[in-house]
């Protein structure tokens, strides 16, 4: 008879974060500073810390948004305002080791299955070690999911007739291979938008030619790669945790402003950014149809191109644009639909994300799987029927990391005031007055629609049309909501607690 393997010890902890990307470092950090004492683990799937900024290779790999705004809030940012990826984890670093997060970080840890117990009222989280690949075992009272939005190790590419027939390389961004020598080679890049947009002037220099294809063009932002108010305040020596505020602070007021403009006087919008296309294209290039959406501007995010170097190299005769769609792959390059062709030796599929629900985790709650579409979403955060847990979903329209930081915040009072009231769970449930919302998809694509999400709406939760039963775009307006969130109002069922009639909710839910 075969002995039976011993079991895999589990660890417990308070709260277990997915993911050491910048929701994930930020949360720890909350944690150490707002809940004193409270035990916690990082489990990240990857060799180290930095999420995106990480596993993302490609040539020119940079924000596209500030750094002023996609930083923290406590940690300066004193470099340019659109940064590259390994200043960005530099920042990170130190993050890391001004607040000894490091010893609270597990990496080659990826998680395969999270189950949910209502009698040990517990998290029980299995993950495979990358590095030896033992199974290991987790337990924890709190999930906090800052794993982000999309699939890191697949990009997402359309099939597209006669793909098997090209001769040259196929290459997607999102797996740049550290071999691709594209010195003197002619490069196609299908899509227009930031990933694009960054890595059409990173290459231009070294290849003979970079073609961007779009089926349909995007809106840019192109500007000096530089803020005046901090090179000012600089200047007079002012102290940089004061310059970071208010540089923040002036970036956030006239982001909601051009926001506000977008949607209330889009026209005039679109001449702006046109004419900000024009001073770094020349007056001779015909912005229509390559630089011209038909959609009004921010129904897609708007990438900031520094200094406006994709515009300047497609001046300078180093790229180039073609609008068309794809009829299909040939042997030497792709045919269009408008009869013309485009050979090149490499291909590069810019063409987006995989979206993946909360990390392609298998889900379960007291032994049945979880469907996360069969949620309501509560503020993008929680979700109905799932207990103990938070997702981390940043901003379409404004930078990532405001919202990470609220939601820390948010997640750090919940948890104190769980303390405070001997409660041991706490979910989010449709109150008396919600029975009659309409429950419609996560987000409305007449506001906001980027391939990534209409294709994987069917396998995000739903949202109601009440402002705490959706995913908010406006963090100008969530910065005062979320820290006045009243955790007893009767969207939060707690239990079990000393409060019996939290208990006779807990159990009517």
């Amino acid at each position: 008879m075969t002995p039976r393997a011993p079991e895999a010890k589990t660890e417990h902890f308070d709260v277990l974060i997915v993911g050491a990307g910048i929701s994930g470092v930020g949360g720890a950090y909350h944690l150490t500073q707002q809940c004193p004492g409270t035990s916690f683990v990082v489990l990240e799937s990857q060799a180290s810390f930095g999420g995106t900024w990480l596993t993302h290779r490609y040539p020119g790999i940079r924000s596209d948004s500030d750094l002023y705004t996609f930083g923290y809030r406590f940690k300066p940012w004193t470099g340019k305002p659109i940064a590259q990826a390994h200043e960005i984890r530099d920042y990170m670093a130190e993050v890391i080791a001004e607040n000894d997060l490091a010893r609270h970080i597990r990496y080659h840890h990826k998680i395969t299955n999270a189950a949910w117990s209502s009698a040990d009222n517990r998290w029980t989280i299995e993950a495979t070690r990358g590095d030896t690949g033992e199974t290991v075992r987790f337990s924890a009272n709190f999930l906090w999911m800052c794993q982000g939005y999309y699939r890191h190790n697949e990009g997402y590419t359309p099939s597209w007739p006669g793909m098997a027939d090209y001769k040259g390389r196929i290459v997607h961004p999102q797996t740049w291979p550290e071999d691709l020598d594209y010195t003197g080679k002619t490069m196609l890049v299908i899509g227009s938008g930031a990933t694009a947009a960054t890595l059409i002037p990173a290459v231009a220099d070294k290849v003979a030619h970079v073609t961007m294809l779009q089926r349909s063009p995007t809106y840019f932002i192109p500007a000096r790669n530089a803020n005046d108010l901090a090179d000012t305040l600089r200047q007079l020596q002012i102290d940089e945790t004061w310059i970071h505020e208010i540089v923040r602070r002036k970036i956030l007021h006239d982001q909601a402003v051009f926001t506000r403009r977008a949607f209330n006087e889009p026209e005039t919008v679109k001449k702006e950014l046109l004419a900000g296309v024009r001073a770094y294209i020349g007056p001779d290039y015909k912005l229509d149809p390559d630089f011209t959406p038909s959609y009004r501007p921010w129904r897609q995010r708007i990438a900031f191109v520094p200094d406006g170097d994709l515009f300047r190299g497609i001046r300078a005769g180093k790229a180039s644009v073609v609008t068309d769609e794809i009829e299909r792959f040939t042997e030497t390059g792709i045919l269009l639909k408008s009869g013309k062709t485009l050979e090149a030796d490499i291909i590069v599929t810019a063409t987006g994300f995989n979206m993946n629900a909360l990390g392609d985790i298998a889900f379960s709650i007291d032994g049945k799987p979880l469907d996360f579409a069969d949620t309501v979403t509560y503020r993008g955060m929680m979700f109905t029927g799932i207990p103990n847990m938070v997702w981390v979903f940043g901003y379409f329209r404004a930078s990532w990391t405001l919202r990470a930081d609220l939601v820390a915040d948010f997640v750090c009072r919940l948890l104190n005031h769980m303390k405070t009231r001997q409660a041991k769970r706490v979910a989010v449930a449709l109150r008396p007055q919600d029975n009659d919302m309409p429950i419609l998809p996560w987000i409305d694509p007449e506001n906001f629609n980027p391939g990534y999400l209409m294709r994987a709406m069917h396998l995000l939760p739903k949202r109601g049309d009440k402002p705490e039963w959706q995913h908010n775009q406006d963090y100008w307006n969530e910065k005062d909501q979320f820290p006045a969130i009243d955790l007893d109002d009767a969207a939060f069922v707690y239990g079990p607690s000393a409060d019996r009639r939290d208990l006779s909710r807990a159990a009517a839910d």
